[in-house]
């Protein structure tokens, strides 16, 4: 049975990581998998660290930004809200070049078939 595609938006810090897990299990599973970052979650991409980095790894869970790269390595699609950049104050190059840029009218206009979820 084909995956449907997941696209997450997150607008909080600490939505990236749930963000991130749910979308590299679509991808996993054969799904198309996007994460639009809006407002706050947009820096949290600039420095991938959550401040219970720690905790995780304490249980066998992958740090954010060892998170991230697994996401990315599945084939997540990770979009940065250009108006968010705008709202924290943060630069396009502070981002990993391998995050897009795009709005909620280009996610919207190309979501098909995606589930979308918030958080």
């Amino acid at each position: 049975m084909p995956v449907r595609g997941l696209t997450f938006v997150a607008i909080r810090p600490s939505s990236l990581r749930a963000a991130l897990e749910l979308a590299a299990a679509n991808a996993a599973l054969g799904g198309r998998a996007r994460v639009f970052c809006q407002g706050e979650a947009v820096a949290a991409l600039a420095d991938l660290r959550d401040p219970h980095d720690a905790d995780y790894a304490g249980c066998g869970l992958p740090t954010l930004a060892a998170l991230f790269e697994a996401a990315l390595g599945l084939g997540v699609e990770l979009i940065a809200c250009q108006s968010g950049l705008a709202l924290m104050g943060v630069g396009a190059d502070a981002l990993d070049r391998r995050i897009g840029f795009g709005g909620a009218v280009s996610v919207l206009q190309t979501l098909g078939e995606d589930r979308l979820v918030t958080g």
